[in-house]
Order: structure tokens, then sequence, then C-alpha cells
């Protein structure tokens, strides 16, 4: 017996509330291929189960590991991917931004996961921004052990989108990286950004975007590409460099710079009583922040706070291991320079400061 729905009503699905499980199954096909990339020995079954698999009895070689887990996102640079419709890169920022995190205490990044939140699933879309974030868990070293992809018709417009993602490294607890190695007369070796990676967008939007009304696609002469490219270079992803940094010399601690600028991040692994001095005069900034602080007349302070400034990633070394250290990582391709040395902290009050003005 059928139950009347009443005169030109059609029934419920969950597609016609906006949801597409089929788009969903296929989206999952499509990655199939980006994730089995990703695949480490120790990765157990197949996409697709309820939990990703990870066998860890390796760890019984360890003395005493200790697991280093970290989750964050890639904030509104989401939205010039939308914008310009480009989707593979978007994943690259993802990967840094959790996996440089957890490299930071000395941790090999092991595996992570990702939560993908859209409006409508475009199944080609999906995957390429699973493929973006494939091709950065390789270049971490890491396995992409599982994720989800969730639609919320209503919430979100349909080709509105967000990324997150979780991820877990390992570490000897003897090797652990910190505040506490930290040593007066150490070397500051600042590491290059590939340019403004994933802070401060809402900022860079606000100013280029609506105060410069600056379109994605025009070409600016200054940073040789349409300020779109520029905007979504990816995220450089540290963890296998200061991997390999470790393994050749002693490192005492790393900073990743993110948000709140690198004095900030620099601050949060220097101990009491000692104090970071990092000089502007070793580097000069990539012309992009020079064009965020013209454009929007911000002055020097707050850009320093809000964007990396050029400098993704911080090494603090002993002083013997310094010319070690620079060229370990300039045989890896990375460009990396003395930027500064940590010093008595004396009367001041933070435990990182910029001194001097940028060369250029």
């Amino acid at each position: 017996m059928s139950e009347n729905t009443g005169a030109g009503s059609s029934a419920a699905s969950y597609k016609t509330a906006g949801v597409d499980i089929d788009a969903g199954d296929r989206a999952v096909d499509l990655m199939k291929e980006w994730v089995r990339k990703t695949r480490r020995p120790e990765v157990l079954g197949g996409l697709g189960g309820f939990a990703g698999l990870f066998d860890v009895s390796a760890l019984k070689n360890y003395e005493r590991p200790l697991l280093a887990s970290a989750t964050d996102g890639v904030g509104t640079k989401v939205d010039i991917a939308r914008r310009m419709g480009v989707y593979d890169t978007i994943g690259h920022d993802l990967v840094a931004m959790v996996m440089d995190d957890i490299v930071v205490c000395g941790a090999e990044p092991l595996f992570m996961t990702d939560y993908i939140c859209v409006g409508k699933v475009h199944p080609e879309r999906v995957a390429a921004i699973v493929k973006g974030i494939a091709e950065g868990c390789v270049l971490a070293g890491c396995a992409l052990v599982g994720g989800e992809t969730a639609e919320h018709p209503g919430l979100l417009g349909e080709n509105d989108f967000d990324v997150a993602g979780a991820g877990t490294g390992v570490v000897e607890a003897d090797r652990l990286l910190g505040a506490d190695r930290i040593r007066e007369g150490d070397t500051v070796i600042a590491m290059a950004a590939s340019g403004l990676h994933s802070n401060g967008y809402s900022l860079v939007r606000h100013v280029l975007l609506n105060q410069g009304g600056l379109a994605l696609e025009s070409h600016i002469d200054e940073l040789g590409r349409t300020l779109g490219e520029e905007l979504l270079e990816p995220t450089r992803i540290y963890s296998l460099d200061c991997l390999a940094l470790m393994r050749t010399t002693e490192v005492h601690a790393f900073s990743h710079v993110t948000g709140g600028g690198l004095a900030a991040n620099l601050a949060r692994v220097v101990p009491d009583g000692l104090h970071a001095v990092v000089d502007r005069s070793t580097w000069t900034p990539g012309p992009v922040f020079d064009l965020v602080g013209r454009t929007g007349s911000v002055e020097r302070l707050e850009l320093e706070r809000t964007l990396n400034m050029g400098v993704g990633m911080i090494a603090v070394v002993p002083r013997e291991s310094t010319d070690v250290a620079l060229t370990t990582l300039a045989d890896r391709g990375l460009d990396a320079w003395v930027a500064g040395e940590v010093t008595g902290r004396g009367d001041r009050t933070t435990g990182a400061e910029l001194v001097g003005d940028h060369a250029g």
C-alpha cells in the first residue's frame, strides 16, 4: 500500500535534499590512485574502511617512543583556490601546516587523515584536492591513511569548500627537540619560504582584492606572474629537510613560522633567560610582501606579526654545527642562511626579536 503524498508532490530523498551519494562514491574512486602513491610499508588495508590502519610494531625498536600529533587547516587561502578554479595545490598547504608542526619537535611524520567539507560534491574537484594532499604527503614522507568528504548543502554554497587534516609522528624521547636544548651562542638559521604560505590571507585578500581592487587574473610585473598564481603558490614542506638536518648534525630546536610571524613563533622555543636576535639585513623578503604592505599601507610590525616575511622554518643549532647545517640544506636545494643568534636575555622581556632593516 502506497502513501498518498499529495497531488504534484514528489518523494523526498537524500539527493533532493542536496546530498549526492553517487557523486561521493565517484569522488572516492577518483582519489584512490593518489592515496596509493602515499603508501608506506606500515599501512594496512586500502581506502574505504571505517578507519585507517598503520602497523606500529616498528616502534618496538624505540627505547621510549613519543607520538606527536597536530591538526590544522589552510584558512581563507581556500577562497583563492575557489575563485581561481584551481584545486590541486591547496593540499600541499594542508600537509605543510600539519606535518611541519610535527617535525618541529624532531618527530618523523608517519600518517595523516584529511577532512574535506563541500557545499556540493563535484567528484573531479574533490579528487583534485586529494591529489594535492597526497602529493604533499609524499613530500613529507608520510602516508595518507584515510579521510572524510562531507557534503553540507544549505550551509555552504555549491562551490564553497574547506579542508582540514590531522597527522601523527614519532620521536625517540631522548631526541625530543625544544627549548630545554637551546644554549647561549646557538646559531639561528633561516630557511626560505616559497611565498606567503598559508597564513594571513584574510589580511592579504582584504588589502589586495578589496582595497587594491586587483584581479586575480592580472599580471603583476614585480611578481613575474598573475596575482592568483602568486597567492596559490603552495606552502613549502620542510619535514624531510629537517629530518635530514637531524641526521647530519646536532639540532637544538626548530620553529615553524606560521600565524603570529617569525619573532612570535621563534619565541615559543626560546627558554627563559635567553633571547634570540634575528637580523633583518640577512635577507630580502619576496616582492609579494612589499606589494601587500604598500597597497594597504600596512605597518611593518603588522606585516611581521601576520606574514612569514620570507622565512618559513627556523633551525637553532650549536655554533659549531652551523656550516654542516647550511651545507646539508644547500645540498637539498633549500635556500638557508645564518639569520641571528641566541644571547642572554638581559633586560629584554620577549624571547625573540627582529632587528635592523632588510637588505635591498
